[in-house]
Parts: C-alpha cells; structure tokens; sequence
C-alpha cells in the first residue's frame, strides 16, 4: 500500500496522456470506436435482436413484463456474492418541453427525495445500512436521451436485494415531490451548475451548436436552464415524471451472483403492477441536418485547452443492429485506426505540428452521424496543426491505407477480441451492467464476446486494403467540413483566418504515405537464466516469494478473478527520496516522458509497430519511496511484458521530442487548471499542504523552461540503478511461469547495488502549521464560483496502520453529516468531499479534509456548518446506526476490492521487503469492524481540534473588489 500520489502529479499524468493520445475536444458521447460498433438502431420488437440476424449473448434472459417494462437478467460472479442493478427510463433532457429546461435532471435528484413509502433523507439510510455508499454504489445520471438508475450490491441475499428493488420501483413510480423538498432541492442543482460550468462545457456548448444549429440537441444540455430550475412549479415536475416515468420506457437490467429464476420472479413482484399515471409522452422531433456549407467558428474560452476540430456531419443511420451493419461500421473503424496511428506518430516525432490529434466516427443521439479529427495545440500552433489534421485526412481518402497498416490494425483488434473470448467467463458484474445498459440505450445487440470475434473474423478474412479505403473515404462523406477552433486567446485573424488558412490546405497537394521499415524485437537476452535462491509460501493471502541471487525478489500470487488478466508492478530505487525538498528537479517530468521516449533501440512507434498483435503495458511513476514500472498482460504475452519491462528498466529512451513536447504544453496545463477553482486549489495548495516541499509543489513556466533533458535523464538513470527490485505479479498466471519470465529478465541483469540514502530531510513530511484565517487562493473562472477547505492532521500508516484506519472511518462519520448538512439541509454544495489520507512513508503525515465548490458569498455559512458539525462529534458519541452506515460501505468495498487483482498488486508491494505487512493485510477489515462509537468520540476529540485546522478559500480574480 503506497502513499496517495499527489493531486498535481496525477493531474499532471492524466493530462499529458490525453494530451500525448487523441483528440483534444470534450467528448460528446459520440459512439465509441470499437471493432464491432455500429449505428444506433430502431428495432421493430422489444429487444433490438428481435430485427437482427446477429444472436443475442445467450447467457442473458430478456423479458418484457405485461405492462411493458422490459428486463434483462445475467449470471456473473466476478466479484462473487455481489451484484449490480441499473434501471433505465427511455427519457432524458430531449424530452423536456420549453418550460421543462433541466427538469429531467432535476427529477432524477427528486428520485431520492421521497416516495410513498419511503421517508425523506431515509432511501439512502436504507441503503447504507446494507453497506451501499451514496455515490460509489448509489447514483444516477441522466443524459440527453436517457435516465439511469444505478445500484451496487454488496450481497445477493433475500434483504439486500428486495429491498433494493423495492427502492427502485418506488423512485420511479411514486416519487412525492413535494414542493417544499422541490424548493430545497433547488440550491442544490445550482450547485451542481455551478461546479460543472467549465471551460470544458462551455465548449461542448459550442461544439452542438456548429453541428446541430435548429435542432432539438442544440438546446437540451442536460443541466438545464437555471431560470427554470429556479422557479419550476411542482406541476411541471409532475407533468414529465408521469408522461415519461412509465413501464414501457423502463428497462431493468440484473447482473450478478444469484439464481436468474429467482430474480427473474423478484422483478416480476417487484414491477408487474407498476401502471401509467397518464398519457405516454410524445417522442421528440429531433429535426433533421441541414444542408452546410463549410464553416468556421472560434469559440476564446481562457482556460481552454487550445484546440482544432474539423467534422463533416450526415443524417443518422438509424438501420437495425445487424451483421452487415458491424461489418460497415469495422472496416470504416479500422481505416480510422490508421489515421490515429499516423497523426500519433505525428504527435510524437521531432518539432510535431501538435500535441495531440485523433479522428473518429460515431453518432449523436440519433441527431446526426459525423465523422471528425481534432487536434490539441499551444497557442500560436493553429497553421501547422489545421494543416497537418486537414492534410492527413485528405491523405486517407485520397490513397487509402496500405496492406501493412490494414493487417497491423487487424492483428491488434484479433488480440483484444480472442483476450475477450478467453476472458469471458470472468467478466466484471458491473461492466458486464453498464454494457447492457448501453446495449439498450443505443437499441444494439448485446452479443458474446464469441460472437464479436467471429462477425469479426468473417469481416477481415481475405480483407484487402481497398475495401477499407473505400468505406473510410465514406465516413467522410457528408455536410462540411465545419471547423470548430477552441482557444484561450483570440486568433488571428478571426473566423475569416481561419477559413484562409483551411481554403489554402485543401488547395496543396498531397502524396501517399511512405513505407515503413521491417523491425525485429532487441530485446530477447538479457544474460544467463537465474536459478532461484530461495522460494517462501506465504499461505495466508496465496502468495509466493521468490528471491534470485541478483537481489531480484518476486511475489507471485495467482488468482481466478479474471481469466487472461496479469498485472506487474516493478519497484527500485528510493523514489521522491532522492530529490531535494527545496526546489525544483527535471525529474518531476519523469512520469510523463518516460515510456513516451520509447527505448534506446526503438522509439515509441517502432515498439508498437514490431510488437503488434501482443498484450502488454508500460507505466512509469515515482513513488515516495521508490520508482516502478508497471505493466498489465496476458498468460500467451506474459514473457514478452516482463522483457519490455526489462528493457525501460534498463535501456530507456528518453527522447528529446516527448521531453520538449511537456515543457511546452505545462504551462498551458497549468492555464487551464488555473480556470476552475478545484484546478486552482489542486495547483496552488499540494506545496502548502506539505509545508512547502518542493515535490509536492508545482514549478512555474520559467522553471519548467529551464530543465534539461541531461539533468531528467542522469536522475532518473541514476534512480533507476541502485537497490533491490521488487516484482509483484498477480493475477491468471503460474507460479512456476511467473518464476521463469523473472529468472530470464530481471533476475538475469548484473547484481544490484546497495539502494542511496535519502537526501537529508527527503524522508520527512509534515502537516502545515494551522491558520487562524482561511488563506486565500485564486482562480480565473467565473466569479460567482469558489471553493472552500478545511483540514486536521492526523496520523500515518507506516507501521500499525489501525489509528489510521480508525481515522479513515471517523472522515466516514464526517462525510455522512457533511452531506446531510451542507448538501442537503443547506444547500451549500453539491458535492462536498470529506477525505482521510495517511502516508505508509512519512512518519506522522495524515489529514481529513473537507472541500466544498461552492459560491464566495457561501464561504462563513460553510465554515461554520463545519464548526458545528465537528464540534457535535467531539461532544456527542455517534450512534450505532450511524456508525455502521459510516463503515458498512467501506468495509464493503473493500470485500469487493479483495476480489481483483488491483487489490493484491497494491497489498502485495512491500511482502517481499518487509513480511511484517502480513498481518496489516490480514487485519484490515477486523480492524474496522472493531472500532467502536466511543473510538469514533475519541478520534474526533484527537484530530478534529478547532485550533489544528488548516483553511483555505479560492476566490475568482475576476471577482468585484
């Protein structure tokens, strides 16, 4: 178990990879790309296998109940004993009238504010009592054309899963809204509006409104109109709930560790009375695309990720999922996986024309078909990235892909499809749910894994290049291209500059693509094959520990929770140890250069090129105390993933173009961060928070300029070489092959120097003084936006992790008040956290934090709901039942978490280094079922001390003076 990686570091990872990945635009729920996606369809009975010749997966049972209610019932259990429900209603925001703007949302929130036969605030109580966490378990959305109930069971006993049918047949068919909860209810959605009205939103925003102008889409965002959510009267509420909250648009979807015919029957007793209230409500015109003309249009959002998109855009294809269907949808997929293969590779050569560049096809809720590609670029970039994306498009129609880049994309897709088969038997219940409930959305078949591969196969047997072509060339086909341009700053030029600049690239000519060179792998011998020194069963959690002369120790735990599934943590060095605490390094850019610069003998797109058809992963990070490589793979790959590994480990590239690449974007990063007060607060306070440790900070765009790759690269070489190397495997894998893939890589490298000794005050860490006033911080977003904070120490976890967890289930106490207070009694928030962290590296470094977007004006009444809600848990002992809500969903979670392999990888990290962790491993959840509500008084007598807290406000600097 490692310490929390800061806030900074992991936006900073997620960040780049996007970056580093695709297309730069927020999604837009496009149909993702996939081997066997297809259209939306329309079928003519109940199920859409009904109007297709492809065979629905045969271990579900469909059903339709008398009054209309459709469901859908599966056997999973992976994770055993547990199971997941999702009720949809075929209704969303493109339902609501004029009057209705945001109501479909803000029913789904009325959904959980009592029933006839529920009170209240008590539905999630309910819940909570059977070890279900509001958010984790519990929850709903609603989009464009759909809401969706979801549920996460703990258990599949007679209790849990009556009464949470029970519960969900009573949110959808007697919800009171009442209108005083209504008018309660309110600030609450505000809230949310507020947290969501991002730069990223406002360019979706602008994103409909180019390609669906006079269409119902255009103006249907789910979040609504506030003037409506402001002022709404109950009828209007009432209206919608009963036109569209109505058996036949309900879609029960059960997956999970139960009897299909007993469920089947829980449902039927469940749902078979639920009639209509009053008249179906109409179906939407959703209006139809109209004939355009190539278009531009700008849209200067500071804080935005600056951005190119090109779409050209058709009338839905709204034909029946079927076999020829998949078969046009495949062949137009994989000439776009040639296009994203390119422009990747693109992204990643010398002085690229962009950061990032994707292309794709999908439809729009059943609005329109488009196909797009987009690229990410810093300002000043527009030319060269318009260009490139324009020219590489037409470079696709125009000459097609090559037999090579083809046969490349279909030794990928085989892989993935035949992992698939072989996996299927252990599919996750969840992901095996939310498919289903897609499947139902998007009126597809829900078809095996088995089947997949054989549409598949039968598509690319005897597949020429051309046939691709020429279905790619038709993606293209349609009104356009509209061109979006996104940007924190004005353009040049304006829209008619832009236009310019597309006009002159479709006027230049362009060639075929060149042809790449074969590649053989470099990487098979790494020196004699080790014999191991010694081999220790560890029987209480299953695992192995192995170690070779080298120093090398592995950890090996095999398991049956997902078929074809291994993951690999590789661990050595002393991590952030061995950098200063009082400035800046190059190697904070380690984690997002490192695997980009592919190895010394292969670049990045020639490592992906010579092993196409393989599974197998490559990540870098630093941890607080050591650097790891990690890597996920299958049984067939297993050899290969840990020679990949062996090879960054030994011969990483680092390359300048990756390098360069991040110092430019950074500071772009760091503007859009800067735009929304949770980026702001994740920037500016994870240094304070750590009493100004430089690793923890983030350095400023004349910092970052001045690293050197030389300096990254000496650190990192450097870390990299010395101390033991410790090899967690985990998952569908064999001791003595998991053995075998170590003693010819690893454990066949030189004998390992002693590990360094942490720069002098790099093994401490403390919690910042505490503030008598909140220190304020800055945001550039809008004004009526903020966020407010407060946080205690606490305690680690380095040794005895029980004060920890203790403290963990106190900040469980606290998140249950904190959301019945600030979310629901005052409407503060939307979505207040509370969270308890505590390092295993850093002696005496923990917290519990609480963090509210919500408006300035909001800050005293926040504070002081605070104040009062931890000074009643000094003062008062919770109850009992508070308690066990509190604990039940943590300790279920973690039942469900023991049942991957994710879980183990993390456990298992210190085994081999410190056996002591055995029993902190095995005490974990006894520990959590011991604490007591006196336990509870006493930890928040301990930590939650008016006079430790540390606060701090973010205000808007555009905010009035």
């Amino acid at each position: 178990m490692r310490s929390p990686r800061p806030r900074r570091l992991l936006l900073l990872a997620a960040s780049s990879l996007a970056l580093m990945g695709g297309a730069a635009l927020p999604a837009v729920a496009l149909t993702p790309p996939s081997a066997v996606a297809t259209q939306n369809a329309q079928p003519s009975k109940p199920w859409a296998q009904a109007a297709s010749d492809i065979p629905a997966d045969a271990a579900v049972r469909f059903g339709v109940l008398p009054n209309g209610m459709r469901y859908a019932i599966m056997k999973n259990a992976t994770p055993p004993g547990q199971a997941s429900l999702r009720l949809r209603i075929a209704a969303g925001s493109l339902m609501e009238n004029e009057d209705q703007l945001g109501l479909a949302h803000f029913m789904e929130h009325m959904a959980f504010n009592g029933t006839t036969n529920v009170p209240e605030n008590e539905l999630l109580r309910i819940l909570e009592r059977l070890g279900l966490a509001f958010g984790a378990d519990t929850n709903a959305f609603t989009s464009f054309d759909q809401t969706a109930y979801t549920l996460e069971l703990p258990r599949t006993n007679d209790e849990t899963v009556d009464t949470s049918l029970r519960i969900m047949r009573e949110q959808v068919s007697e919800a009171l809204m009442k209108a005083e909860d209504i008018d309660s209810e309110r600030g609450v959605i505000e809230g949310e509006e507020r947290l969501r009205n991002t730069p990223a939103l406002r360019s979706l925003k602008a994103q409909i409104a180019l390609l669906a102008p006079g269409q119902r889409l255009s103006n249907r965002l789910p979040i609504g109109d506030l003037s409506i959510i402001r002022s709404a009267p109950r009828e209007r509420f009432v209206e919608f709930y009963e036109a569209y909250y109505r058996p036949e648009r309900a879609t029960m979807i059960a997956v999970g560790d139960f009897d299909v015919d007993q469920m089947e029957a829980k449902i039927k007793a469940t749902f078979s009375d639920w009639t209509p209230k009053a008249a179906d409500g109409p179906e939407p015109d959703l209006g139809q695309v109209a004939p355009r003309q190539p278009e531009t249009r700008i849209l200067v959002e500071p804080g935005v990720q600056s951005s190119v998109q090109l779409n050209w855009i058709r009338n839905p294809d709204l034909d029946p999922d079927t076999a020829s269907e998949r078969r046009d949808a495949l062949l137009q997929n994989l000439g776009m996986a040639v296009l994203n293969r390119r422009l990747g590779e693109l992204a990643r050569a010398d002085n690229p024309p962009f950061i990032g560049a994707g292309g794709g096809q999908g439809a729009l809720f059943k609005t329109l078909d488009l196909a797009s590609v987009s690229a990410a670029f810093n300002p000043g970039g527009i030319q060269r990235a318009l260009e490139t994306i324009e020219q590489e498009q037409r470079r696709l129609v125009q000459f097609g892909v090559s037999q090579i880049e083809l046969d490349r994309e279909i030794a990928n897709s085989r892989a993935a499809l035949e992992t698939a088969v072989q996996a299927a038997a252990t599919r996750s219940t969840p992901a095996l749910a939310n498919a289903l409930l897609g499947a139902v959305n998007d009126d597809k078949v829900f078809s095996s894994p088995a089947t997949n591969l054989a549409l598949f196969e039968a598509t690319v047997k005897d597949l020429q290049a051309a046939q691709v072509s020429e279905a790619v060339k038709r993606a293209f086909e349609g009104q356009g291209p509209l061109a979006l341009v996104v940007t924190p700053e004005p353009i040049e030029g304006g829209e008619a500059g832009v236009t310019t600049l597309l006009e002159a690239s479709r006027a230049t000519p362009v060639a075929a693509p060149a042809e790449q060179a074969a590649l053989d792998w470099p990487y098979a011998d790494f020196g004699a094959v080790a014999t191991p020194a010694s081999t220790t069963e560890v029987a209480a959690v299953g695992a192995t520990v192995v170690t070779f002369p080298n120093g090398v120790r592995l950890t090996v735990k095999p398991t049956t929770f997902k078929d074809q599934q291994i993951l690999i943590s590789v661990r050595t060095g002393i991590g952030e140890m061995s950098l200063p605490t009082d400035r800046f390094t190059a190697q904070s850019l380690a984690p997002m250069v490192f695997t980009a610069g592919g190895l010394g003998k292969l670049t990045a797109d020639e490592l992906n090129r010579v092993l196409t058809g393989k599974i197998y992963g490559a990540g870098f990070s630093i941890d607080s105390d050591a650097y790891q490589l990690s890597g996920a793979t299958r049984p067939a790959d297993l050899q290969l993933q840990m020679q990949v590994l062996a090879a960054y480990l030994t011969d990483p590239g680092l390359r300048p173009a990756p390098f360069e690449q991040i110092k430019a974007v950074l500071p772009q990063f760091m503007a859009q961060q800067m735009a929304t007060p949770g980026g702001a607060f994740g920037l500016q306070a994870s240094g304070l928070l750590a009493s100004g440790d430089k690793r923890e900070s983030m350095p400023s765009p004349a910092e970052i300029a001045a690293f050197t790759l030389d300096e990254l690269k000496q650190g990192v070489v450097q870390g990299l070489a010395t101390g033991p190397i410790d090899i967690v495997m985990v998952g569908d894998v064999k001791i003595e092959d998991a053995v075998a893939s170590v003693a010819s890589t690893f454990a066949a490298l030189p004998a390992r120097a002693p590990a360094a000794q942490p720069l002098a005050g790099s093994d401490q860490r403390r919690f910042p003084a505490p503030t008598a006033e909140p220190i304020r911080l800055t945001h550039a977003g809008p004004a009526e936006q903020g966020l407010a904070y407060v946080a205690w120490p606490t305690t680690d976890a380095v040794n005895d992790r029980t004060e920890a967890r203790k403290a963990s289930i106190l900040a469980e106490v606290l998140k249950l008040r904190v959301m019945e207070e600030i979310r629901e009694k005052q409407a503060l928030a939307y979505s207040p956290g509370v969270r308890a962290s505590s390092s295993d590296v850093f002696t005496g470094y923990g917290s519990i934090s609480i963090t509210a977007d919500t408006a300035p004006e909001k800050f005293d009444a926040f504070f002081a709901a605070v104040d009062a809600i931890i000074a009643d848990l000094r003062d008062k002992p919770v109850s009992e039942d508070e308690l066990n809500r509190a604990r039940l969903p943590v300790i279920e979670s973690l039942r469900r978490s023991q049942a991957g392999n994710e879980y183990w990888l993390g456990q298992l990290e210190d085994l081999a280094a410190r056996p002591a962790t055995l029993e902190q491993i095995q005490t974990h959840i006894s520990d959590l079922e011991s604490f007591t509500a006196a336990d509870i008084q006493a930890a928040a007598r301990q930590y939650l001390k008016p006079d430790a807290a540390w606060k701090a406000e973010v205000v808007s600097i555009n905010a009035p003076q």
